[in-house]
């Protein structure tokens, strides 16, 4: 079995946005069990997360997740996004710009490891 290409074709993407000056936005599957998110912002099962590299904190896209750190209604908070939940990565500006992923890519694949995965406790925190 071939790896998924989720991965590589996110990191591509993202580059890419970052290279002309777009900002990159997320759509995430909101339902997804082992997402960390803010979900209370999610409409119709779905989240849609501004990921440029000004929007957030440690940007880390592997191939098992994306995660960093944003800011939500004014307080910080760790986002933790398995590519499984990835629906999507487009340009705010231009969403004609983006790539939108098979749901099914992922059917049979078990994540390596969810070892960076922060916890979800509530996941707020006030940050100076």
């Amino acid at each position: 079995m071939t790896a998924p290409k989720r991965p590589y074709f996110v990191r591509a993407m993202h580059e890419w946005l970052e290279d002309n000056h777009l900002t990159a936005y997320l759509m995430v599957d909101a339902t997804h069990p082992d997402l960390v998110a803010p979900i209370q912002y999610a409409q119709d099962g779905r989240l849609v997360l501004a990921a440029s590299y000004q929007a957030t904190h440690a940007l880390h896209i592997d191939n098992d997740s994306i995660s960093f750190a944003a800011r939500f209604g004014g307080v910080s908070q760790d986002v933790w996004i398995p590519m499984s939940a990835l629906m999507g990565i487009y340009a705010k500006e231009e969403p004609e710009h983006g790539l939108f992923f098979d749901p099914n890519e992922y059917a049979d694949v078990t994540p390596a490891s969810q070892e960076e995965k922060p916890a979800n406790k509530g996941g707020l925190r006030l940050v100076d």
